[in-house]
């Protein structure tokens, strides 16, 4: 049998929330499935050893990409011949678009389950999956995503970086999508130091290359703990999972490092600065923090300059004692 699951959000942690899901769908039918991803979404980076997913076939569709391959009338009828060639048997579309249902039906996919059309408004992230599943398969699945990685990359890197178990290794993701998402480099200046004067530690920081990510990198290392810091910003996804492993805690704004941490098996403080709240704790192994004197966040919060490196302290120590 050979089975088709759809996924059409851009980013990585919307990828990341349906592994469960996708895993559940696997684990059902006894056998690896494919999914249909955006680029975006990097699922070739973190998802090349899953066991549950056999192919990822990319969705080339933007509004921001003139001429995408599966943009527009054509781009339809460019799907859909992409998908006939794979013969699948059943599809899962986790989402309402008829486009997609229109699409796996003259792909001559037989068998398709779909979110019910036409209703993305207010639409849960992680309820509506829930639900998805349970009434398609019959199956109570729990929001806990799980990423696999190879075991010797995992050793290698550790030897490579000399990541020591006698120290505290702690990984900050100190990027973001985002201005409004960026925790201001004075925020973890603060919680390296208070950290730095209880536990041995070495610190990984996680950043992009545009111009705000590198100042805040840059502020960081200007201080006197340049020589507990390992910038990483010049790695790839696939390069830096092995490292995060390796970590005892890590620390993220709402960033693709929370998501990407947490399925590693990482408790992962996530700082809650400008995003709904059920993107930092559908996880177990998540532990938000929101700005000060806000009971909670979502998009407009803008509490960026309110997170509180104290808290952040407190909830670290929970973890690693």
């Amino acid at each position: 049998m050979k089975i088709l699951v759809v996924q059409n959000k851009m980013g990585i942690g919307d990828m990341i929330i349906y592994l469960p899901f996708i895993d559940a769908i696997s684990k059902k039918f006894n056998t690896p499935v494919s999914i249909l991803a955006k680029q975006s979404s990097k699922a070739e980076q973190f998802l090349k050893d899953h066991k549950n997913i056999e192919k990822i076939i990319i969705l080339e569709q933007s509004n921001k990409q003139k001429g995408a391959k599966h943009q527009g009338f054509s781009g339809f009828i460019s799907l859909l011949k992409d998908l006939r060639k794979h013969n699948f048997d059943k599809v899962f579309i986790f989402n309402s678009s008829l486009r997609f249902y229109l699409i796996a039906k003259f792909a001559g996919i037989k068998n398709i389950h779909q979110y019910p059309l036409f209703i993305k408004k207010n639409q849960h992230i992680v309820n509506a999956a829930k639900k998805f599943i349970n009434q398609n398969l019959n199956l109570i699945v729990e929001s806990d995503p799980k990423i696999l990685i190879n075991d010797k990359s995992v050793q290698d890197v550790k030897s490579k970086f000399r990541i020591s178990n006698d120290q505290k290794n702690i990984f900050l993701g100190i990027g973001g999508s985002g201005p409004t998402k960026r925790i201001p480099a004075t925020t973890f200046i603060k919680l390296i130091r208070l950290t730095s004067n209880i536990y041995k530690s070495k610190f990984f920081l996680a950043t992009g290359k545009n111009k705000e990510e590198q100042e805040i990198l840059k502020e960081i290392l200007n201080t006197e703990f340049k020589d507990k810091c390992v910038p990483l910003d010049d790695l790839s996804i696939n390069e830096t999972l092995p490292i995060i492993k390796n970590c005892d805690v890590s620390i993220c704004n709402d960033l693709s490092f929370s998501h990407l941490s947490s399925g590693l098996g990482i408790n992962t403080i996530v700082l809650m600065a400008d995003t709904p709240l059920v993107y930092g704790n559908y996880s177990p192994r998540m532990y938000p923090i929101i700005p000060d004197g806000e009971s909670t966040v979502t998009h407009n919060t803008l509490g960026k300059d309110k997170i509180n490196p104290d808290k952040i302290f407190i909830q670290l120590k929970k973890i690693l004692n």
